[in-house]
């Protein structure tokens, strides 16, 4: 049973008609024409200056930020890849994360801000992420690479991995998918019943953002959708997922599908708990970020 705060949290979220903003293609239209207009900012907050040394340079048009410990070298490194359906940029729960990585696993996380769609197509993304893995992998540094992705990010790292794979074999010491988007096409036929209990998100929004994010690829090409892709090869996978969630049906596909291919799956579903749990200020969350950092640290010392 999830707990007290994880329960008030998802009413509240409820309540408040959070995924109104998902609520239709319309409504996920308008935020991107919004955002056109006056696009969000992906700065960091002043405050992680004071527990990391941050920094930011450029990979071909995407601002990149290098956030690592201070006093002394980073132990592991991290790439995260973070979430928002492709539409929006980087929020505060995505810096908090990045500070917990950075502080408790003594790790320098690169934090692209990639191209958001319609501009951010996978044809376009996909490639960049994977140049950006494979450089943070061949660059050795002190440590593993882990790569982490949550929500869109998930599925934008997965595709990522799995170009990486198909191109050189390299892979990171380990993927941590948080809440994945793995599946743009929203056709599972589990994702009605559970649509109805989501207090985040809904399939016809996120039907429209998959298709900007799609382009020209069909939405089930596995740059967009990397579940249709193969697993074969690829690094272990941890993956976190709730049972509030409509996406929850593209982790136990994965599951399933990763198994069949031979990978191995570390598998975290949490009863009652809602999209992107392990960044929210639950205990079950906590928790998930407990586990991320033992992770981290784990690459550390191999």
């Amino acid at each position: 049973m999830p707990s007290l705060r994880s329960r008030a949290l998802s009413a509240a979220l409820m309540a408040t008609g959070r995924r109104g903003r998902f609520a239709s293609a319309e409504a996920v239209r308008a935020r991107v024409a919004r955002s056109a207009r006056r696009p969000a900012s992906h700065v960091p907050p002043r405050s992680l200056g004071r527990v990391a040394e941050v920094s930011r340079t450029f990979v071909g048009a995407w601002p990149v930020y290098d956030v690592s410990p201070l006093g002394g070298e980073p132990a592991a490194q991290v790439l995260y890849v973070h979430g928002g359906g492709f539409i929006n940029e980087l929020v505060r729960p995505h810096w908090a994360l990045i500070r917990t990585l950075v502080t408790r696993a003594r790790a320098q996380v690169v934090v692209p801000a990639y191209i958001l769609a319609p501009r951010g197509t996978a044809d376009r993304n996909v490639p960049v992420a994977a140049d950006l893995l494979s450089g943070m992998i061949a660059s050795g540094g002190a440590g593993g690479t882990v790569l982490i992705g949550d929500s869109a990010g998930a599925g934008l790292a997965l595709a990522a991995a799995q170009r990486l794979r198909d191109r050189t074999g390299a892979q990171p010491s380990r993927i941590v998918l948080i809440s994945p988007w793995l599946d743009v096409t929203m056709s599972h036929p589990d994702q009605a019943a559970i649509e109805a209990y989501d207090p985040i998100l809904a399939r016809p929004g996120l039907a429209e953002a998959g298709r900007l994010y799609a382009g020209n690829l069909a939405a089930d090409d596995p740059l967009v959708s990397p579940l249709h892709g193969s697993f074969g090869g690829l690094a272990p996978l941890t993956v976190f997922t709730g049972t509030r969630d409509v996406l929850t049906t593209d982790s136990r596909e994965l599951l399933r599908r990763a198994r069949a291919g031979g990978a191995e799956v570390e598998f975290h579903e949490e009863a009652g708990l809602p999209h992107g749990y392990p960044l929210l200020p639950v205990p079950e969350g906590r928790a998930a970020r407990d586990r991320i950092v033992e992770l981290v640290r784990a690459a550390a010392d191999r």
